[in-house]
């Protein structure tokens, strides 16, 4: 599978962004999704997951109650709105399917879950 995201951009504190990640070659009706990001001079970490149906969703505490991850699967595609968006949240931003089935979502959180990445959207929040 190939995935794609858009979506990002350079914004000021307290905007909001959403990211797109569309998949090509596969379906990705099956996999759970993840959101992972990388910013400069630190280690990729995750973000957001949702299940394969859409009934669970987990998020790092750190975005919690700010972005949320939703897919809609007749499209191929996940995204990831970010609402209040902070300084702290520029990076670069990963969409990832995995093919691992019915792993409780706190397992999610690894990139060793994950078996497809995309290349990544860069968002920039600027104070």
């Amino acid at each position: 599978v190939q995935l794609v995201e858009s979506g990002g951009g350079l914004v000021q504190t307290g905007d909001s962004l959403r990211l797109s990640c569309f998949a090509s070659g596969r379906t990705i009706g099956s996999s759970t999704m993840g959101w992972f990001r990388q910013a400069p001079g630190k280690e990729r970490e995750f973000v957001a997951a949702i299940s394969s149906d859409a009934s669970s969703t987990y998020y790092t505490d750190s975005v919690k109650g700010r972005f949320t991850i939703s897919r809609a699967n007749a499209q191929n595609a996940v995204f990831l709105r970010m609402n209040s968006l902070k300084p702290e949240d520029t990076a670069v931003y990963y969409c990832a399917a995995s093919s691992f089935v019915g792993r409780p979502m706190g397992f999610m959180q690894s990139q060793s879950m994950y078996n497809a990445w995309g290349l990544g959207t860069q968002v920039t929040v600027s104070s």
